[in-house]
């Protein structure tokens, strides 16, 4: 592991996939980014702002959710629902508490509250803030959040 990337900004020089990959909290959300094959746009130069599920998270949906969302026929509504937890740009908590209701990757727009020092997203409570990367920033969230269906 060598910190020597030019490209090292926040003192990270993993990306977005592999600094939730070692985080060791976001294994199902890096399968569902490998199925929806978003991968390769979050270890992309970006940078983006990821609102994370935990596995907790994803736990929570009821049964069946996750796993038909990783059916190949319901690609397009797992990637939608996937870039709905995905702001462009590099955005620490302390801006995230600015927003009142940021346009996602996805298009639509979640809603930010601030309760004392709590801070949610789309209803989903942030658990743990700013995990830096070389192209971004993630965001631990403990509710997946679905888009509206248009």
């Amino acid at each position: 592991m060598s910190n020597h990337d030019s490209k090292t900004t926040h003192g990270s020089s993993k990306n977005l996939v592999d600094t939730a990959a070692a985080n060791g909290s976001f294994n199902t959300l890096g399968k569902a980014l490998e199925a929806a094959e978003l991968t390769h746009v979050l270890k992309g130069s970006g940078p983006y702002t990821v609102f994370a599920p935990t596995d907790a998270a994803f736990a929570k949906l009821p049964t069946g959710t996750l796993d038909n969302w990783l059916k190949p026929e319901n690609k397009a509504e797992l990637i939608s629902v996937l870039k709905y937890h995905v702001l462009p740009g590099r955005t620490s908590a302390v801006d995230v508490e600015k927003l009142s209701a940021p346009k996602m990757m996805q298009g639509q727009s979640a809603a930010v509250r601030k309760d004392g020092d709590k801070l949610s997203i789309g209803g989903a409570n942030i658990t743990q803030r700013d995990i830096a990367s070389s192209n971004g920033f993630i965001h631990a969230i403990d509710t997946v959040i679905v888009p509206t269906k248009q």
